[in-house]
């Protein structure tokens, strides 16, 4: 599923925001992201950055992601998809889904921006206990409007 918005900045200021973890939590808007749980942006392909997240319907409530960065291409796309990692170890698993953000000039100072999330990768095991998408049809719009927001400070 995907939304689209326009942004009255620049796509080098909509991508620093998306770059920021830290700014995550006031994009979303659901309460699920609660914050970043490690420091600095997102600077490459292959990183990964971690969340501390938060769902009723989580067995722990509480509970940490592991995001994959796997686009980075300032300022026109960034994307990661979320996983879990071992207790005690590196080892990262996914469940199958992505979120993306497609940045596009459009000459006249504006950026239209193109947020995307994928659960077509969603093994079977998976889907017989989570429901996708696990958020209301217009969370993805809702998103959209907290970036505008927090990039033109408005």
């Amino acid at each position: 599923m995907a939304a689209t918005t326009t942004i009255a900045a620049g796509p080098a200021a909509v991508f620093a925001v998306l770059a920021d973890p830290g700014s995550h939590a006031a994009i979303d808007g659901t309460g699920w992201v609660r914050g970043a749980r490690s420091g600095g942006p997102i600077t490459h392909v292959g990183q990964v950055f971690r969340m501390a997240m938060y769902h009723r319907g989580h067995p722990d409530g509480d509970y940490r992601i592991a995001n994959l960065v796997e686009v980075y291409d300032p300022p026109r796309a960034i994307a990661w998809k979320p996983g879990t990692e071992e207790p005690g170890s590196d080892e990262l698993s996914f469940g199958g889904w992505t979120w993306r953000y497609d940045l596009t000039a459009d000459g006249s100072g504006l950026t239209v921006v193109t947020l995307t999330y994928d659960w077509s990768a969603v093994p079977d095991h998976i889907r017989s206990y989570l429901t996708f998408p696990p958020f209301a049809p217009g969370h993805l719009d809702r998103s959209l409007d907290h970036l505008a927001a927090l990039v033109t400070g408005g």
